[in-house]
Formats: C-alpha cells, sequence, structure tokens
C-alpha cells in the first residue's frame, strides 16, 4: 500500500476510497438504464423524469444534509450515506414498478448529496490540515470509480444479464471500499480544527471591509459571505451541468448529429472521461503553480469555446476535439469550488455540493429536453453556454490557495 504511514497519504487514499465508491455506485445503476427501461417498459420521457427525480432528491436535501453535518460530523455522515448508497442498489434491482422506481432513485440522490458534502468536506480538510493540494486527484479517483463500474457492467454481462447479480457483486466491492475508508478519515477534531482556522480568517478578513458591508446591509443588500456562496454555488451547478451532460449526451451526439460510426461513436465520452482523468491528475499541480481562480476561469472558458467551435464545424474530428476542451477545461472546476466552499464553513460548502450534486443529476434530462424541443445542436449548445456562465462566475469568487 502506497505510504500507508504518511498520515496525508493515508487520508488521502481513504477519501479517495469514498469518492471512487460513489463514482462506482452512480455509474453501476446508469450503466443498467437500459435494462431499466426494458423491465419496467418504459418511455424515453419517463427515463428522463427517473433521472430528474434523483436531481430533485438531492436538491430536497439541503436541510437534511446540513443538519446532519452539524450533527454528525463529516466522517460518521460519509461512512452512513456510502453504506446507505450501497445497501440501496437492492431495490434498484427489483424495483417493480415505475412510481416505486421514482421513489427510490429519489432517495439515491438525497444520499448522494450527504456522500457528497461529506466526503468534500473531508478532501477540504485534508488540504488544511496538512498544507498540500490534493482535492482534483480525490475528483479524479470519482471519474475512475466510474470507468471501473463500466468495466464490471461489461464483464457481468457476458456472464449474466440478470441485475440482481450484477449489483450484488458491485454492492460486495462497495461495502470493502467504505470498511477500508473507515480507518483513515479525519476525525471530527482535526475538521474542526480546520473550520476554526478558516472562520478566523474569514474574520480577520471581513474587518478589512467593515465598512462596506454596513453600507450593503442599509441598502437591505446581501452581505458579502452571502454573496459569494450564491457565486460558488452557481459555479458549481453550471460546472455539473457542463460534466455530466457530456457525460450522458456525447455519444448520442456522435452518432445522430456527426453521423459517426458504431465504432466511434463511443469514443465521444471516451474522450471526455480520459482527459478528465488526467487534467484532474495533474490539476494539484497546476493550482499550486497558477491559482485556483486561474485555473477555474481558464478552463471553463476552453471548455465554452472549444464545443462551441465543435458544434458550429459539425463532423467527427471537430466534435472530438472539441469535447476533448471540455475534459481538459472542466476537469478542475469542481475540486476548486468545493475548497472555496469550504473555506466559508461547513453551511456554504452543504449548499454549494447540494447545487452540484443536482446540476450533475439534473442536468442531463434537462439538456434531454433541450434537445427534445429544438435539437441536439442547440441541446449541446446550451451545455457550451454553462460552461460559460462558470467563468463569468468564478471572476466574482475570492479564491484562496492551500499550498
Amino acid at each position: 500500500m502506497l505510504h500507508v504511514h504518511d498520515p496525508f497519504r493515508r487520508g488521502q487514499l481513504a477519501i479517495g476510497a469514498l469518492f471512487f465508491s460513489l463514482g462506482f455506485q452512480y455509474a453501476t445503476w446508469a450503466s443498467r438504464l437500459p435494462a431499466i427501461k426494458a423491465h419496467l417498459d418504459l418511455t424515453a420521457a419517463q427515463v428522463g423524469l427517473l433521472l430528474m427525480a434523483t436531481g430533485i432528491g438531492a436538491a430536497a436535501a439541503f436541510p437534511l444534509v446540513a443538519m446532519l453535518m452539524r450533527r454528525l460530523g463529516s466522517r460518521l455522515l460519509s461512512l452512513l450515506s456510502a453504506v446507505g448508497l450501497t445497501l440501496l442498489l437492492i431495490p434498484l434491482s427489483v424495483m417493480p414498478n415505475y412510481p416505486v422506481a421514482l421513489l427510490v432513485m429519489g432517495c439515491d440522490g438525497v444520499l448522494v448529496a450527504c456522500l457528497n458534502v461529506a466526503m468534500n468536506a473531508q478532501g477540504a480538510a485534508l488540504e488544511a490540515v496538512h498544507r498540500r493540494n490534493a482535492m482534483a486527484k480525490l475528483h479524479a479517483t470519482f471519474s475512475g470509480g466510474s470507468l471501473g463500474a463500466a468495466l464490471l457492467a461489461s464483464g457481468m454481462n457476458t456472464v449474466t444479464s440478470t441485475m440482481a447479480v450484477h449489483f450484488g457483486a458491485a454492492a460486495v466491492l462497495l461495502l470493502l471500499l467504505t470498511a477500508y475508508a473507515r480507518t483513515g478519515l479525519l476525525t471530527h477534531e482535526q475538521v474542526a480544527a480546520k473550520d476554526e482556522a478558516a472562520e478566523a480568517r474569514e474574520q480577520k478578513e471581513d474587518a478589512v471591509a467593515v465598512a462596506e458591508e454596513r453600507g450593503a446591509k442599509s441598502r437591505g443588500k446581501w452581505t458579502l459571505p452571502a454573496r459569494m456562496t450564491l457565486w460558488m454555488g452557481c459555479a458549481m451547478a453550471f460546472g455539473t451541468v457542463t460534466e455530466g451532460a457530456m457525460n450522458d449526451w456525447s455519444a448520442i451526439y456522435m452518432k445522430d448529429v456527426a453521423k459517426a460510426s458504431a465504432e466511434l461513436a463511443p469514443m465521444g465520452i471516451a474522450v471526455v472521461s480520459v482527459m478528465m482523468v488526467l487534467a484532474r491528475l495533474f490539476a494539484d499541480g497546476w493550482r499550486s503553480r497558477w491559482g485556483d481562480g486561474l485555473i477555474v476561469r481558464a478552463g471553463s472558458a476552453l471548455a465554452a469555446a472549444g464545443l462551441a467551435i465543435a458544434l458550429l464545424s459539425g463532423g467527427v474530428v471537430p466534435a472530438l476535439i472539441g469535447f476533448a476542451a471540455v475534459g481538459l477545461g472542466i476537469a478542475a472546476v469542481t475540486p476548486c469550488v468545493y475548497v472555496a466552499a469550504a473555506g466559508q464553513g461547513s453551511d456554504a460548502l452543504t449548499l454549494v455540493a447540494t447545487m452540484g450534486t443536482t446540476g450533475l443529476l439534473a442536468g442531463p434530462p434537462v439538456i434531454g429536453f433541450i434537445a427534445n424541443a429544438t435539437g441536439l445542436v442547440w441541446g449541446l449548445g446550451a451545455v457550451a453556454a454553462s460552461a460559460l456562465v462558470v467563468s463569468l462566475c468564478s471572476t466574482q469568487i475570492r479564491w484562496t490557495s492551500t499550498a
């Protein structure tokens, strides 16, 4: 095991196991959507609403997650929600009808929101405690989990078509990952120390702008922390819309619009995924060199411009180049925004993470509704616009460096 006696590396591996688990669980059920559609005899619109139910569950979970974070702390909430998502695979494999499916997917969204907030709080605390960047690599393990689930699904399909067997094997792996994470997560005292340091830093910074804040209050406007949280949440939501929509719609664009062959069509999602993983593996170094703000602004602008040019050009090669630009540019957005939100306190992190989860889960069906009304080119055009919104929002965020 890599550097198990190094507290930073041990914590990074434990938290990384949670990120891997979330990506793995999400991609496990997503890989069986065709089977779920056939089993329940669903229309395309019903599948879209099924996906939307996860986003609704995540958005509705905000008050619950905020309360659980205060009462349980990020360590215990991480473990409980990871186990909950694992156990949820059981009803997912045997859903008897559509109403039950909607309920189960709503519960999945709630648990995803819990784990997403708690594990990112752990990651931000790890950076603060050890003064070393780690968040981008942690998010790379989420993408690795999705890839691992896709490979398992492919292998299981060659052995059996029974969803219960597939999900049972996935559940065993997820429980093992949770057990491993349990021994290395940061304690409540370590996370609390990070929060106290962040609060002290915020108080010092806010003291410099007391007159400005008083003026804003006298005019009935939001104070700086409230505005800051809003900008972060907006950047996170539109960033995850971009990320999620590309994962779900790139292959369909390749086949139906770019007229790629059946062999080339899957290369759309492959290019996005590979570029995201590679970028996240190197992004912590970029953050140390250039700062989080520049990485987010330049990266999201690259994603918007690359995808827009690809859509205007048409064809397979421009599409693949544009998709690569999206994967490269958007990869570091969520890790950087999570770190910035954690610096504002646990409530801000909870709100921002909930908005991110909602964007990731609800974005793809929304893009589907746009595509159904106007065409997929316009649908992906909305994705390019989402990336541009991220770049604009990032100019209003106060970025801090951990390295």
